[in-house]
């Protein structure tokens, strides 16, 4: 089985399952007690502090261990904006950002700054969404779905003229180097380099006003309550380091393997739309949406055929909405499919992956009638019914008719799909076809396309 999903969690490090065997036996005491147990696992603790912190590029007593990724970026955002509360309430992120920082967002003022077509902000959009009453703005160092790497550099620039801190969430980007810029708050998560879960990172640089929320505790600064996990903690800085010094020459093979995938997936399946910068990305990950697929049955096939990856399509068993970040980017989201390789990945897994692909993808678009070239027919305008049909089938239907009409011609597609509103526009981007726009309707919407060629 080829692992190609360490975008949501990298396998376990060697080094991180050695320094947690390790730290099991010398680390299971109390770090804030004198006697000798408590020395030792003081001194474990403060090491893992001062390794992580070297990596993220912050102080050891700017750096505070949390139970997660996600309770970093909560902690971070709450702590931040408390401590800021006599400036306001307002918070800016951008359109593409992890969840745990939009649902945070959803208890403030908030405003999201879009991206273009390949994912990233401008930091220009960021200085226009800043306002007097700006407490906090946020931004991921490279996006999870497309790995499109985001200017953080350029932003923490334009916040800090403006007296504004900047969130950076580098869950993604921190295995492969430290985040660029005049940041003032950085947050990750160890299982995403391939140390152990349950490890969050938060940085808070000395300066920015920040307030804990909840009761009172003793531990971390009193910004992460309870019994630090040692074992863990020490693991996923162990593992760290150890994927830093292997980075950058494990980055040029891994650019290798998804420029690969990347250019070589177009030649071998027709209808495919590769998303996310080509330049500026993680090393390791490569997206891409197949017209005429349902998602959730192109992972079964792959699975099937011995591959693990991932979707942020709308037809997947976890959401009947489509990605957040393809919508943001008005990117195709049907089919989709995320390749994310780990540390190590082999090019004969890849190669074999896209041997596989073609006939996944001919296998789940022939099960779902996917349309062939037809005869060209004289109706002037013609609607079809996709109300009560899911995606991809809108769009299935409407490649079936729109020759059907005459050049100039229309179809109105008539659906209750939100993904519709999103994958029309896409698919007559990439087939060169006019997309007038969308109309009310009895149920759902109308979404009128005009045949070009």
């Amino acid at each position: 089985m080829s692992y190609f999903d360490a975008a949501s969690s990298a396998p376990l490090h060697p080094v991180a399952r050695q320094a947690l065997l390790a730290s099991l036996d010398e680390g299971w005491a109390d770090p804030s007690r004198l006697y000798r147990e408590g020395r030792r696992a003081r001194m474990l603790l403060d090491a893992a502090r001062e390794a992580a912190a070297e990596a993220m590029g912050c102080r050891a007593d700017e750096l505070t261990f949390t139970p997660s990724g996600t309770q970093a970026v909560h902690t971070g955002i709450n702590g931040v904006l408390a401590g800021r509360r006599r400036v306001g309430r307002h918070l800016i992120v951008s359109a593409v950002e992890h969840s745990s920082v939009l649902h945070s967002a959803e208890l403030f003022d908030v405003t999201e700054v879009p991206v273009g077509r390949t994912g990233a902000v401008s930091s220009q959009a960021y200085g226009d969404a800043l306002r007097p009453d700006t407490a906090l703005a946020c931004l991921q160092s490279a996006n999870h779905e497309v790995g499109t790497v985001q200017p953080v550099a350029e932003v923490a620039a334009v916040c800090r003229e403006a007296g504004v801190p900047l969130l950076v969430d580098a869950a993604q980007s921190l295995g492969w180097g430290p985040v660029e810029g005049e940041w003032s708050l950085v947050t990750a998560s160890a299982h995403k380099w391939g140390g152990p879960s349950g490890v969050g990172l938060l940085a808070v640089r000395k300066g920015v006003r920040f307030s804990p929320q909840g009761p009172a505790d003793e531990r971390e600064s009193g910004r992460a309550p309870g019994f630090e996990n040692l074992p863990a903690i020490v693991a996923a800085a162990a593992s760290l380091r150890a994927v830093r010094a292997e980075a950058a020459q494990e980055a040029v093979r891994l650019r290798e393997l998804t420029a690969r995938i990347r250019s070589r997936v177009p030649q071998l399946v027709p209808d495919v739309d590769v998303v996310g910068d080509p330049e500026r990305r993680l090393p390791g990950i490569v997206t891409f949406s197949c017209l005429y697929v349902d998602g959730e049955t192109l992972l079964h096939e792959l699975d099937r055929a011995g591959f693990s990856v991932s979707s942020g399509s709308s037809c997947t068993s976890s959401t009947l909405t489509p990605s957040h970040v393809l919508k943001a980017m008005g990117v195709l989201s049907e089919g989709n499919v995320r390749v994310s390789l780990p540390f190590g990945a082999v090019s004969e897994e890849v190669d074999r992956f896209l041997e596989v692909l073609p006939t996944a993808v001919a296998s789940v678009r022939e099960k779902l009638g996917a349309p062939t070239p037809s005869a060209v027919a004289h109706e002037d305008s013609l609607v079809v019914d996709a109300v009560g049909k899911l995606c991809p089938i809108p769009v299935i239907e409407l490649a079936k008719v729109i020759g059907e009409v005459p050049v100039g011609g229309t179809v109105r597609v008539l659906s209750d799909d939100e993904a519709a509103r999103l994958d029309i526009p896409a698919w007559c981007e990439m087939r060169e076809q006019e997309y007038v726009g969308e109309e009310p309707a009895d149920q759902g919407s109308a979404y009128v396309v005009r045949r070009i060629s």
